[in-house]
């Protein structure tokens, strides 16, 4: 049986002779009465796209987008405020925390609001960063990497936060002890390999990682690329079990430089 919308036929309206841009999703005629209530939002999309193909590449582009803008770099803000401030402003837009020295953790609420209070701690390092969830990329980074004396660094869960990513954390070898990548979906054995520089770690957590293949394994090559860091979240006889045949096939990239 076909997909209820296998034979939907989107088109866009066009008035003089213009298709009516995408930006202006939100100035659409509402419809009057009862009907307005009617209205579904699969209705209202066949107003502006071709196909079902099309809406799904502008959704694509528009994640894409957001996801840039939330990681553009605040030079500018450094300028200003100095790195503390400029890192702890770009952690607490993405909904993450942060702590500076001998201060109480500082957290958006629940609506992304947050107290403009740490800007009276711009010369006070950075101790701290929880940026679970949040949607660092490689690019945003470098908002991060300035914070030469950040201690710990929470990435659990960060969608973006990929084996490039894990590649240019050397800058900060001098002083992070504490790293948790738990959840990150696309970190694999390569970019674990690439924290070899930071030998001041003294936990990491590599737990819930879909694209290690072996974690078991992983986690001693860890160990000993490591030697004085507790390496937790992983059964070490995960994944030992199983002959060669049964191992699945790499199809990641290349290591990081």
């Amino acid at each position: 049986m076909a997909a209820p919308w296998a034979s939907l036929r989107l088109v866009a309206p066009v008035w003089n002779g213009r298709i009516r841009g995408i930006h202006r999703l939100g100035g659409a005629v509402a419809p009057e009465g009862n009907q307005k209530k009617k209205r579904t939002i699969l209705q209202f999309l066949t107003n502006y796209f071709y196909d079902v193909e099309a809406l799904r590449d502008y959704l694509l582009q528009r994640e894409m987008y957001k996801v840039h803008e939330k990681n553009r770099s605040y030079t500018w803000l450094e300028k200003q405020h100095g790195p503390y401030g400029a890192g702890a402003f770009f952690i607490l837009k993405q909904g993450g925390a942060v702590k500076f020295r001998d201060k109480e953790w500082i957290r958006p609420d629940k609506y992304g609001h947050f107290s403009q209070e740490f800007w009276n701690f711009c010369e006070v390092p950075v101790e701290a960063v929880d940026a679970s969830d949040c949607d660092i990329n490689y690019e945003g980074l470098d908002n991060l990497l300035r914070l030469k004396e950040l201690q710990s660094l929470s990435l659990q869960r960060c969608s973006h936060v990929d084996d490039w990513c894990l590649s240019r954390l050397y800058p900060l070898a001098d002083s992070l002890q504490e790293l948790s990548l738990a959840g990150c979906p696309r970190v694999s054995e390569r970019g674990l390999a690439c924290l070899h520089h930071l030998q001041n770690l003294r936990r990491l957590d590599i737990s819930d990682l879909p694209a290690v293949s072996n974690p078991g394994l992983t986690q001693i090559l860890v160990e000993e690329m490591l030697p004085n860091c507790e390496v937790v979240g992983v059964d070490w006889a995960e994944g030992l079990k199983s002959g060669p045949e049964e191992q699945p096939q790499d199809t990641a990239s290349p290591v990081p430089a």
